[in-house]
C-alpha cells in the first residue's frame, strides 16, 4: 500500500492540474472573503439598526464585538472549496480521460487497493488544499474587518479544522462523482451547474414563495458549506442553539450573511455532507470494480 501512494503522490505531482487549480482557490478565497469583509464589516447596515441592536441584546455584547469576521472568512472558505471538489475529479475522471487507467489498476495487486491509495492520497491534498484556502480567506478578512470584530483565536482554530474538514470531504466527493461519471468535463459542468447555481436558486425560490428554511441544510452544496458556515451562523445565535425570540427570517439572513443558508449547525452539516460524499464515493467504488478497462 505504501508504494501505491508513493506512485500517487508521484503522479499528482507530475501534473499541473495540483498547482493550476490551487491558484483560483487561492485567488477566490481571498477576493469573496476581501468583498464580504467589507460588506458585513458595517453590519447594522447589513442586518438592519434595528435587528443589529435585538440580536446584541440578546448576545450581550456591543455592535463593535460582533465577529462578523466570521462571516467574511465563511464565504471566502466556501467558495474555494469548489476547487478541491473539482480536483477530486480528476483523481478518476481524468485517468479515464488520459487512458491511464489501465496501467494503474493492472500495476496494483487489486483495484481495492489501487482505490484506497487514490483515497488516501487525495485526503492528505484535500487537508493541503484546506490549509491554504483558510490562510487566503483569512488575509482577506483581516484587511477589511476592524480588529475588535475579528474571530477569537479559538474560533479561528475552530474555522481551520472545520475549513479542512470541508475541503477533504469535497475532495472525496470530486473523486465519487467523477468515478460514477468518467468525464472530467461532464463532471465538472453538471457539478458547477448544480452547486454554484441551481441549489443556490432552489434555496432562495424556497424560502421566498415557501417559508422552507432549512432546504440548504441538506442538499449537498449548503452542506459543505455549512461546515465552515454555521460556525459563524453560531456565534450569531442564528444555528445550533438559537438566540431566543430570533425571527426566522433574520435567522436565515444572519446563515446567509454566514455562507450557510438553512445550516442546523456544523457538525450537522458535515455529518449530512458525509453522506453525501459516501453515496457517490462508494457507488464510484462499485462501478470501479467491474468497469472494462481494455
Amino acid at each position: 500500500m505504501g508504494n501505491l501512494i508513493k506512485a500517487e503522490f508521484r503522479k499528482t505531482l507530475t501534473l499541473k492540474a495540483w498547482w493550476a487549480l490551487m491558484i483560483p482557490a487561492v485567488v477566490f478565497a481571498f477576493a469573496f472573503a476581501l468583498f464580504w469583509g467589507m460588506v458585513t464589516n458595517d453590519f447594522s447596515d447589513f442586518l438592519g439598526r434595528s435587528d443589529t441592536r435585538e440580536l446584541t441584546e440578546a448576545l450581550g455584547i456591543s455592535t463593535g464585538e460582533l465577529p462578523v469576521g466570521l462571516l467574511a472568512l465563511g464565504h471566502g472558505i466556501n467558495i474555494g472549496t469548489m476547487i478541491p471538489i473539482i480536483f477530486g475529479v480528476f483523481a478518476l475522471a481524468g485517468e479515464y480521460t488520459k487512458k491511464t487507467i489501465t496501467t494503474t489498476f493492472l500495476t496494483a495487486p487489486n483495484r481495492v487497493s489501487a482505490l484506497s491509495a487514490k483515497m488516501i492520497t487525495y485526503i492528505a491534498w484535500g487537508a493541503i488544499y484546506g490549509v491554504i484556502i483558510v490562510a487566503a480567506a483569512s488575509l482577506g478578512t483581516v484587511i477589511t474587518v476592524d480588529s475588535q470584530r475579528l474571530p477569537t483565536a479559538g474560533q479561528w482554530l475552530g474555522v481551520l479544522g472545520a475549513g479542512v474538514l470541508a475541503t477533504i470531504l469535497a475532495t472525496l466527493f470530486g473523486i465519487g462523482v467523477g468515478a460514477v461519471w468518467r468525464s472530467v468535463v461532464g463532471s465538472i459542468i453538471t457539478l458547477t451547474i448544480w452547486m454554484l447555481v441551481v441549489e443556490n436558486v432552489l434555496v432562495f425560490v424556497m424560502f421566498g414563495a415557501a417559508d422552507i428554511t432549512w432546504l440548504g441544510g441538506v442538499l449537498p452544496n449548503g452542506t459543505v458549506n455549512g461546515i465552515v458556515g454555521a460556525i459563524g451562523a453560531e456565534a450569531f445565535g442564528a444555528a445550533g442553539v438559537k438566540v431566543p425570540g430570533l425571527q426566522d427570517e433574520t435567522a436565515w439572513a444572519l446563515q446567509y450573511a454566514a455562507g450557510a443558508p438553512g445550516a442546523f449547525s456544523w457538525w450537522a452539516s458535515a455529518l449530512i455532507f458525509f453522506g453525501w460524499t459516501m453515496v457517490f464515493f462508494l457507488a464510484g467504488w462499485a462501478v470501479n470494480q467491474k468497469k472494462d478497462i481494455t
